[in-house]
């Protein structure tokens, strides 16, 4: 059996399964290291859900603050900075968030996701969007951080949609490094925008996949081995007896 492994035949076969192998090997971590993220932002989630909220502060100590620290503030809102994202689904619809700018009382502005309301129209028109209430309000939000976005992510989208709440594509950049997700009080005309369920058991499950898939691989490395083995031996001993 080991004679087949000097072969240049198997010698190729068991260099792709090693590879094979590797590549498994790799993905089971990725999908770990994926795990080990979602689990490190559900327990932040979770640990914030339990905290009173802070008052919001400085721009420069925004810049290190903890994803879903709950921060609440003064001040009032501008309507005529609100934007939607687009593409924002909520309980099985389709949907847009509405972004508005948020000025406190020191004058710190920050962009806040004020809440969530149905698509009706074409994905390239612009909807109506509910007004803030005017005057000043306290209202109390989850910080988030600004998603990836480009300027040319903007093309073909009306004047007051964005494909995504990105400090390149707002109208007007805010002092603060981030945005809020707010939580209370809610908005006329809008829903809450949920928390997100963070689960880190399908990757776990996918890792431990990839793991399986890499034994079969050996497995199989091996059956093939020794079936070819034993019909090489059968066919010496029919040769042998001729």
């Amino acid at each position: 059996m080991l004679a087949l492994l000097h072969t240049k035949r198997w010698i190729s076969f068991t260099v792709l399964v090693i590879a094979v192998i590797i590549a498994f090997g790799f993905l089971s971590r990725w999908q770990l290291s994926r795990a080990e993220t979602k689990r490190e932002e559900r327990v932040a989630l979770e640990q914030a859900s339990f905290e009173s909220p802070a008052a919001l502060p400085v721009a420069k100590q925004l810049a290190t603050a903890a994803e879903w620290t709950r921060f609440t503030t003064t001040g009032t809102f501008d309507n005529s900075s609100q934007v939607v994202v687009r593409k924002r689904p909520l309980n099985g619809t389709n949907g847009y968030w509405v972004m508005t700018l948020f000025t406190d009382r020191n004058g710190q502005t920050v962009w806040v996701n004020r809440g969530w309301f149905s698509a009706s129209g074409a994905a390239t028109t612009m909807p109506e969007i509910a007004a803030a209430l005017p005057g000043e309000q306290s209202i109390t939000g989850a910080w988030r951080w600004y998603e990836d976005a480009q300027k040319s992510d903007l093309q073909g989208l009306p004047i007051g949609m964005i494909p995504s709440p990105g400090i390149a594509v707002l109208p007007i950049s805010a002092d603060s490094p981030g945005y809020l997700q707010l939580t209370s009080p809610s908005q006329p005309g809008l829903t809450m925008v949920p928390a997100p369920e963070i689960d880190e058991v399908q990757n776990i499950s996918y890792a431990v996949q990839w793991l399986i898939f890499a034994l079969v691989a050996i497995v199989g490395w091996f059956i093939f081995l020794r079936r070819e083995a034993a019909d090489d031996a059968q066919r010496s001993m029919v040769t042998q007896s001729l």
